[in-house]
């Protein structure tokens, strides 16, 4: 059966391939380079795992995320450009890449060829493990029969509920890129201090600092309980999931522990989802970031 349209994310997404397949999304990847020429298509020329493998193995060598060209989304797009079939386009935050800007060129020379053409492009203010969920919840507007421009209005209603509440293993990272003063990440190896980050909207907000990684997950519990103690709804009513980096034990660890909270503050929640946070992010945060994403639901639980 013909789709009614269909949904394309950046690979900031970190969706996992299977999980994009079976949803019938595409994923235009990001690149990613150890050695600021030899860029390689993530999730598809290199591994998730190998990835972190690499920053791990090699400390001090700071690796590089290079978003997707206008070719990658023409190649993306053009199936459907060719079968009528309406597209809409969901890219990391515009303050962090020029993702959804390739995008709209290869929209707009496509266009050209194919004058009816559909093709939405929405920036969505977010990235990571939380884009995923936003994405996610596209596939289930249209899964569910919304139509084409009720997905898109839908989709731009809800986008400002998200948040990622996260911390770091140390501030190497952050500083490298320019997140963070020498003053700032000094101190922070000396005492152990590290910080907890909001991220909303597209920008990135301290939230915190604390000493060791104990207290500081416990800063990114306090956030996220805090959030849906200010929510007007419910928490059946938001995608709620764990992102990992490099060691998914403490992640599966990280989830069983907040469901146990959430349920222990009378929340009804019988599972969290864990994906794994991808290069476009922890390229900046280095190899153990550790928090969560939520959003508001495109359709609420009954």
């Amino acid at each position: 059966m013909k789709e009614s349209f269909h949904i394309v994310s950046d690979g900031s997404c970190d969706l996992p391939p299977d999980l994009a397949q079976k949803k019938n999304i595409t994923v235009v990847p990001f690149y990613v380079s150890f050695d600021d020429g030899h860029y390689l298509k993530e999730n598809i020329e290199i591994g998730i795992r190998d990835f972190y493998q690499q920053m791990v193995d090699q400390k001090g060598v700071y690796p590089k995320s290079s978003m997707p060209s206008i070719q990658d989304y023409e190649d993306a797009f053009l199936p459907f450009a060719k079968e009528g079939i309406p597209v809409i386009c969901i890219c990391i935050t515009t303050k962090f890449s020029g993702s959804m800007q390739s995008a709209l060129n290869a929209r707009a020379l496509l266009m050209e060829q194919y004058p009816q053409t559909q093709i939405t492009v929405i920036d969505a203010t977010v990235n990571t493990v939380l884009q995923g969920q936003y994405v996610l919840e596209a596939a289930s507007l249209r899964d569910s029969g919304i139509s084409y421009q009720d997905t898109v209005a839908r989709l731009e209603e809800i986008k400002s509920t998200g948040r990622i509440f996260f911390t770091v293993g140390n501030m190497e990272y952050l500083k490298h890129g320019g997140r963070i003063g020498r003053v700032a990440a000094l101190a922070g190896s000396v005492l152990d201090i590290r910080p907890v980050i909001t991220l909303k909207q597209g920008e990135i907000f301290p939230s915190g600092m604390d000493r060791g990684r104990k207290r500081t997950l416990k800063k990114v519990m306090e956030l996220l309980l805090e959030y849906l103690q200010e929510s007007r709804l419910g928490i059946g009513c938001y995608s709620l999931a764990v992102g990992y980096g490099y060691d998914r034990e403490e992640g599966i660890a990280f989830r069983d522990q907040a469901l146990a909270t959430l349920t222990e503050k009378g929340y009804d929640i019988r599972e969290l989802p864990v994906y794994q946070i991808g290069a476009t992010i922890s390229v900046h945060t280095g190899p153990y970031p550790l928090g969560f994403g939520i959003i508001e639901k495109g359709i609420h639980d009954s």
